[in-house]
């Protein structure tokens, strides 16, 4: 009988922004709803947080970005998701984007993008809504 286990969550800051205080806030509400959260903490490279992500066999990548930096950093990561043969991890973006960037960043696999003042609530119920547990556990 198979059994789903927790999800496993990866909350990164990419790039040289320094601000996490968001990224904390959801990585703890993260935790606080039930999820197994891993963080990396600031100035992470696209390839330590693919790297990280794969090691930690997380099911979904939170990246939280308030530099810019996500034209270069968000398809970089999608990339090497691939590379690595890791495309079924689910990646969303939190932060500041020009709206006209949203619908790029989703085209190229970014499921969701959060803006200032989503509620804990909805980012958490998108999750639950939208994101399985990459592999299941044996009973």
């Amino acid at each position: 009988m198979k059994q789903e286990r927790r999800l496993r969550i990866l909350i990164a800051k990419p790039g040289l922004d320094g601000h996490d205080r968001g990224a904390r806030v959801i990585a703890r509400a993260f935790r606080d709803a039930g999820f197994e959260v891993v963080y990396t903490g600031c100035h992470q490279t696209p390839e330590q947080i693919v790297s990280t992500a794969i090691q930690e066999d997380v099911d979904m990548v939170g990246l939280s970005i308030l530099s810019g930096a996500h034209t270069y950093s968000f398809p970089r990561i999608m990339e090497l998701l691939r590379e690595n043969q890791a495309q079924d991890i689910t990646v969303i973006g939190g932060g500041i984007f020009p709206l006209e960037d949203i619908p790029k960043l989703k085209s190229i696999g970014i499921k969701e993008i959060f803006e200032p003042g989503a509620k804990l609530q909805e980012i958490i119920g998108w999750v639950r809504a939208n994101v399985k547990p990459r592999r299941a556990l044996t009973a």
